[in-house]
């Protein structure tokens, strides 16, 4: 935890919450990962979204701060977006696939998830390569 920058940490997590929220907006892939996903508009705007959005955002949070621990204090810009993107297509991607295949979810489905969480953790690395 040693150098760690919390302040680039809390930055690194809401980049990706901004990213999520506009990844999965109607004005990119809502209706396409609602469709795949099997959730109706209904089930969209059901539950705690205090609950759903907060507990999003806590979890970003856990993930930049522990992928910062993996960068240490003071990575270079190359290296620290070269590790997100590999991070987030080969750690994160690659496991959601696994589980996709298991659970026959369609292919279309693990491009929407897969290639988010690539680009999510690809700003974990440009905002923690860059802010230091």
């Amino acid at each position: 935890m040693n150098g760690i920058n919390l302040v680039a940490v809390f930055a690194a997590a809401a980049s990706a919450f901004v990213l999520g929220g506009l990844w999965y907006s109607p004005a990119l892939f809502a209706a396409s990962w609602m469709r795949y996903a099997g959730l109706s508009e209904t089930q969209i705007r059901s539950g705690n979204r205090a609950l759903i959005f907060g507990g999003a955002f806590v979890l970003s949070l856990i993930a930049a701060f522990v992928f910062a621990m993996f960068l240490g204090p003071a990575p270079a810009l190359g290296f620290a977006l070269g590790a997100g993107s590999s991070a987030g297509l080969c750690w994160v991607a690659a496991s959601l696939g696994i589980n996709y295949l298991f659970e026959r979810r369609p292919f279309k489905l693990f491009l929407i998830n897969g290639s988010y969480f690539t680009l999510q953790f690809t700003l974990y690395g440009l905002v923690l390569g860059l802010w230091h």
